[in-house]
C-alpha cells in the first residue's frame, strides 16, 4: 500500500539525515516510526495507569521523621529561615 504524508520542511534534513546514518531509506524511517506509534498507542497494553509510571516513581529521605504529619510547619519554618 502506498501512503503519502505531508511533513513539515525542518523534518526533511533530519529524516535524511537519519537514514543516511542507519544506512535505510527514508520510507524505512517512516515505517519505523509509524510502527513505534502505533505499538505505543494502540499496542494492546493491560498495564493501570500506576503500573506504567511506576519505574518514574521513587521516595528521598528527608532525615525529618515527622515530615508527612507536619510538612506545613516545616515549610513554613523553611520560609521565614530564607532557604
Amino acid at each position: 500500500m502506498q501512503f503519502t504524508v505531508r511533513l513539515p520542511d525542518e523534518y526533511q534534513e533530519k529524516v535524511s539525515v537519519a537514514a543516511r546514518r542507519m544506512g535505510l531509506k527514508k520510507s524505512d524511517i517512516a515505517r519505523l516510526a509509524l510502527k513505534q506509534f502505533l505499538d505505543e498507542n494502540l499496542g494492546k497494553d493491560s498495564r493501570t495507569p500506576f503500573e506504567k509510571v511506576r519505574h518514574l516513581l521513587g521516595s528521598a529521605e528527608s532525615g525529618i521523621k515527622d515530615l508527612g504529619k507536619e510538612h506545613r510547619r516545616h515549610l513554613i519554618a523553611k520560609l521565614r529561615k530564607g532557604a
